[in-house]
């Protein structure tokens, strides 16, 4: 039974979304003191985390970070502030998702459902492992893994998802629906400003390989892999 560990210091709200998850046939795990959100993350192994932002001690944003130490589980954000900057906050922090209250529960499951099929439903039993490779730069989606030569980083759920579809059609365009659709299964609840802020992280990664301007924005279209190393580094 996959568990989802909630991190909500509003009681009443944390207790009326572990009873409706747990209708849906998960295990829960609620946090209650949060000064010790690591050490029970680390006891319990959750599969995904609902986070909230305003927390007493430290914010969502720190414990997300402290979380992606350790872990590529899903993380998602509940919160009431709606700001853009919020959520760029929190996908720029680690997160994989942004929800914000007051929330429809039935959308909060399906995004749950969502963020446990992309990170876990590639495990089947007898699963090969797949490995997607352009010039050297070699993707390993169920690792959340990027390699170039000796260099490696470690993706989050959606950066290695916007990867892989550069990576597929490279030399081809990935277009921005095309790419809405393969991180979001509703794109109705989705700002155009999130797929920019992955885009901005993939760079970002890609960067942290010393590889400098490789995805090029095609205007008005979407996103395309353009090969800016050298391509002998990765054999």
């Amino acid at each position: 039974m996959q568990q989802i560990m909630i991190v909500e210091d509003d009681p009443k709200l944390a207790e009326l979304l572990e009873s409706y998850i747990v209708k849906y046939g998960y295990d829960v795990h609620r946090v209650r003191d949060f000064s010790q959100v690591m050490e029970e993350f680390q006891q319990h192994k959750p599969d995904l985390v609902l986070l909230d932002i305003n927390l007493p001690s430290y914010d969502g944003y720190y414990w997300c970070r402290q979380i992606r130490l350790t872990s590529t589980c899903p993380v998602l954000f509940i919160s009431a502030r709606a700001g853009e900057m919020d959520q760029i906050m929190a996908l720029e922090n680690g997160g994989d998702d942004y929800i914000t209250k007051p929330f429809n529960y039935g959308v909060v499951m399906a995004k749950i459902r969502s963020q446990l099929r992309r990170a876990y439903g590639e495990y089947a039993s007898g699963h090969q492992e797949r490995m997607l490779q352009v010039q050297g730069l070699v993707l390993l989606p169920e690792r959340l893994e990027l390699k170039l030569g000796n260099a490696q980083v470690t993706l989050t759920r959606k950066e290695a998802d916007i990867m892989e579809s550069l990576m597929e059609r490279y030399p081809r365009v990935s277009s921005r629906d095309a790419l809405l659709e393969k991180l979001w299964d509703d794109q109705s609840y989705v700002d155009e400003n999130t797929l920019n802020v992955n885009i901005t992280r993939v760079r970002k990664k890609l960067q942290e390989l010393g590889v400098e301007d490789a995805v090029e924005t095609v205007r008005g279209t979407g996103y395309k892999l353009h090969v800016t190393w050298d391509g002998e580094a990765g054999q």
